[in-house]
């Protein structure tokens, strides 16, 4: 019977640490146990585990001789937890002692965990993820949506539908946060009408953890209750609410659970209210003045700025903020326009609405964009607060977004880097020199498993269109045909992201015989592969989605257009590690970073993308093909043609003609050897480990009172 809890013991251990998100080998373990249950609990390892009990798991183990491979994960995240000597360790000084406490309204750490609509949580998860395996001292702190973002389903006409499930907290890696005495901690927001109280529910990423905020708790009236069961649901007055939770709220919860941040970081402005709570603190409990505690508040608090377009800002009416946050004023003993001009560019415009983003300026000496070129439009975009200030001194800097490589990267393309590499290239990928040893990797080695991983994402979406096809009730050839569709030996094209006009996801549509004259040449085929929500409220971005839907079900395009619904971190992972090229065409420069394409980088695939975001920074001529020379005309109609005929141009001249090039084995060496040097120029450049420690360095150090001699590229913060 030991050995029985034994292997469940050490199973649930492994379970509760989202530390096996990024771990392939132990998600293959639990498949290795029942693969049938493991794809019915939808790849929830606790659900899985639920699902088993302890007498079965010992005869599976027993039967698939799989205890040492259990013992081996046991031991490798115990020493994960016990082991010193990171990076972090040696470079994070004080925040050794007083952590980074950072803020986002959603986390994308895996699918099973739905607390995540798209790139800012995806972004934030892969933050928890690399101040992990840092050793950077990272809490994060977010909201516990009971039912996620929504569930993207297409009607007949391809329309998009939106379903939203209940999200059973038994089967979330999650524990409640106690306090010294073990009893459940509950934090209170004192605001009108009524106070609000949440939950504080905790998860472990690796070494960081997460803290989470519920509403639904018996102490709130029944309408507060709902305030954090959907992402981005609700109203203005409902959004407000929310932020208050996760700002005050998750301060509160930093206090209750005695933990002294030595940094803020704000990821976008739906957290700026948490600096306006650690001010509130200083002056109750350190008896501080207004100026003296904004002002400490601010010098320690880091922002990332994300939105280059005006309508993603957070903004709220002044009768709005008055009604939630009088009580706050009465606490700091300001008057009604003093609350106010913190949000406000202008503050002797009383009409002005309250911005997110302003206030979040406001409150922060060190603030950020997401790219070189997001920097540049940040600065522009709020000369307007500093206008004394020449464009380029606005104090907003830029650290280029990266992506958690462990996580993106397909198990085939590890074990290949790990053979020409080194077996520890993974601690040290944020540099260039960890991946110089590529460069002896043969082509035909490359070539041969980014085949294998295209094969793999054919078949993959082919389930998923016959599964779609099911749900719509669809007949029985047409799921049959669903099940031929594309083709693995086909130049395979992706296109997957939120679903905003601005991204332009129909562009090549724009030119519908060259598209034709593409997708169906006989000796040099190629097939698009497309995925994304739209916001429930964007009709635009749907009307986008419905155009694809009809022109995939066209005879010219049957079968060579796709779209995979219900978008999630899933779908995103299979898209990345297996198409040869990843299209992204906004319209510039609105386009922040874009950290999808950084993700095929890692696997072989090549970038086809406008000179926005990170690309702008990254692509040198030979490391993937750029669509257009960055230059904008006035006229957005005048442009978009300018775009779509670069678009057309280069996959016309560059990109199909190198594809199907190949010498008498069949391998297209030149676009392999553009592989090759996009994995030697962009993986190292554009990891998350190279993020967090330009964070650390430039950000993080300075806030908590460091004096750091690092200053990552470029303008830093």
């Amino acid at each position: 019977m030991d050995k029985i809890v034994n292997f469940q013991s050490k199973l649930r251990k492994l379970v509760d640490n989202l530390w096996w998100t990024w771990h392939p080998e132990i998600i293959d373990l639990f498949r290795s146990l029942d693969p049938a249950l493991w794809r019915d609990a939808n790849h929830n390892p606790k659900a899985f585990l639920q699902g088993l009990s302890a007498g079965e798991i010992e005869r599976k183990v027993h039967e698939m001789d799989l205890g040492g491979r259990i013992n081996f994960a046991s031991r490798r995240l115990q020493e994960m937890i016990d082991r010193g000597g990171t990076w972090g360790w040696d470079e994070t000084g004080t925040l050794q002692n007083q952590p980074v406490a950072y803020f986002s309204a959603e986390f994308g750490i895996h699918e099973s965990l739905p607390i995540y609509s798209g790139g800012l949580g995806v972004l934030a998860g892969d933050h928890l993820k690399t101040a992990s395996d840092l050793g950077i001292p990272l809490i994060g702190i977010g909201l516990l949506y009971a039912h996620g973002y929504f569930m993207q389903r297409l009607d007949s006409s391809g329309w998009q539908e939106e379903e939203y499930g209940e999200t059973d907290i038994d089967l979330l890696p999650l524990q409640r946060a106690t306090d010294d005495r073990g009893e459940p901690i509950i934090i209170t927001v004192d605001t009108q009408p009524r106070p609000l109280h949440a939950a504080v529910w905790r998860a472990q990423v690796g070494r960081a953890s997460l803290l989470l905020l519920d509403a639904d708790v018996e102490a709130n009236d029944p309408e507060d209750r709902g305030l954090t069961t959907r992402l981005y649901g609700g109203d203005t007055a409902m959004r407000i609410r929310q932020e208050m939770i996760l700002g005050f709220g998750g301060m509160a919860a930093l206090e209750k659970l005695k933990i002294s941040p030595g940094v803020l970081h704000l990821n976008e402005g739906h957290s700026a209210f948490a600096p306006l709570g650690w001010a509130l603190s200083r002056m109750e409990q350190d008896g501080q003045s207004y100026e003296d505690a904004i002002r400490q508040s601010s010098i320690q608090t880091v922002f990332t700025t994300h939105t280059p377009v005006e309508a993603g800002h957070d903004r709220f009416t002044p009768e709005l903020v008055w009604e939630n946050l009088e009580w706050l004023a009465t606490r700091m003993d300001l008057s009604p326009e003093q609350l106010l001009e913190l949000g406000r560019v202008n503050p002797d415009d009383h009409r002005e609405p309250f911005t997110m983003t302003v206030l979040a300026l406001k409150l922060s000496r060190h603030a950020n964009g997401v790219s070189a070129l997001h920097g540049h439009v940040s600065r522009k975009m709020w000369h307007r607060l500093w206008p004394n200030r020449p464009e380029a001194e606005v104090p907003i800097g830029h650290i280029t977004n990266g992506v958690h490589v462990l996580s993106w990267l397909a198990p085939t393309m590890y074990r290949l880097y790990e053979r020409y590499i080194g077996k520890d290239w993974a601690a040290r990928l944020g540099f260039r020199d960890a991946w110089e040893g590529l460069e002896h990797l043969p082509d035909d080695e490359l070539w041969e498993a980014h085949q294998l991983l295209r094969h793999r994402l054919i078949e993959y979406t082919r389930r998923r269109l016959q599964s779609q096809a099911k749900l719509r009730s669809s007949s029985a050839a047409d799921v049959q045909t669903l099940g031929n569709a594309l083709d693995r030996e086909a130049l395979t094209i992706g296109f997957a992201r939120r679903f905003a006009t601005y991204k332009r996801a129909t562009l090549m549509f724009d030119q519908a015989e060259r598209l034709s004259s593409l997708l169906n040449a006989k000796n040099r085929p190629v097939q698009i592969i497309l995925a994304g929500k739209a916001h429930p409220q964007d009709e635009g971005g749907k009307r986008l989605i419905q155009e694809i839907v009809e022109l995939s079900k066209s005879k010219e395009f049957e079968g060579k257009i796709v779209f995979v619904e219900d978008y999630d971190i899933g779908v995103g992972r299979h898209l990345v590690q297996g198409v040869d090229v990843w299209l992204n065409n906004p319209m510039r420069p609105l386009e922040a970073c874009g950290t999808s394409g950084q993700k095929v980088v890692l696997n072989g695939g090549l970038n086809c993308s406008i000179l926005d975001g990170w690309w702008a920074e990254g692509f040198d001529g030979t490391n993937g093909f750029g669509i257009g020379d960055g230059r904008i005309h006035s006229d957005p109609e005048v442009q978009r043609e300018r775009d779509a005929n670069a678009l057309f141009d280069v996959l016309e001249q560059q990109v199909v003609p190198l594809f199907y090039d190949r010498n008498e084995q069949g391998i297209p060496l030149l676009w392999v050897q553009r592989m090759k040097r996009a994995i030697l120029t962009l993986a190292w450049r554009f990891s998350s480990n190279r993020m967090l420690m330009d964070y650390v360095q430039s950000g993080y150090l300075p806030a908590a009172g460091a004096v750091s001699s690092h200053m990552p590229a470029g303008d830093g913060v």
